[in-house]
């Protein structure tokens, strides 16, 4: 009898043991399984997908710190592009100028007002001339705050009887705003001016 017991007692030693093991197991299995479900979402949240020309591209979501340089001169380029490129038509003339003053201060403003009361986009009109900019290079100073910039440009002006390639440098500051559909980047440009715009190269057509 007393066998019997030592047997049934042995064998429930031998359940429980087993029950512990199984529980632990499961604990663990469902502990990964949540940290692993965790990771994923994570990971599946910084990916996004943008349609292009009817293609789904993947692209990466990242901090600002990391792409901020890039972002920087993104804003300094679309600004110049946008401010230099003109066209013999009001509209366009007004469009360009428009979208440009968005990303930036005053400074650019008080160009933009010098340039319109000497009859420069009149000129345009007048003259049937086209002009376009290519930023060549910008080097920024990320140490202090605000963003010292200095852009060097190449400005193309196109008469009916000569292309003239003019040397443009400029510089500023880039303040952090709040991100628009007008300002995307999220910068504005201050104390922005002109320190260079002469004639390099002039061609006959």
């Amino acid at each position: 009898m007393f066998k019997q017991m030592k047997n049934i007692d042995r064998a429930f030693q031998h359940v429980r043991t087993f029950t512990i093991a199984v529980v632990v197991v499961s604990a663990c299995i469902n502990g990964l399984a949540i940290i692993k479900t965790e990771q994923a979402l994570k990971h599946a949240g910084d990916r996004i997908y943008i349609l292009s020309s009817g293609k789904a591209l993947e692209a990466f979501a990242a901090d600002r710190k990391e792409n901020l340089p890039v972002e920087a001169r993104d804003h300094v380029r679309t600004f110049h592009e946008r401010f230099f490129t003109l066209d013999p038509d009001e509209k366009v003339i007004q469009a360009n100028t428009t979208r440009a003053l968005y990303l930036a201060d005053g400074s650019a403003k008080r160009v933009y007002d010098n340039l319109k009361e000497s009859s420069y986009y009149a000129g345009i009109i007048a003259g049937n001339i086209s002009q376009a900019v290519t930023v060549d290079s910008i080097q920024l100073d990320m140490k202090m705050y605000p963003f010292y910039f200095r852009c060097y440009a190449t400005q193309k002006i196109t008469r009916t009887t000569t292309i003239v390639t003019r040397d443009l440098v400029t510089e500023g500051y880039l303040r952090n705003v709040s991100r628009s559909d007008n300002n995307p980047h999220g910068f504005l440009i201050e104390r922005w001016g002109i320190l260079e715009n002469k004639d390099i190269k002039v061609e006959n057509r």
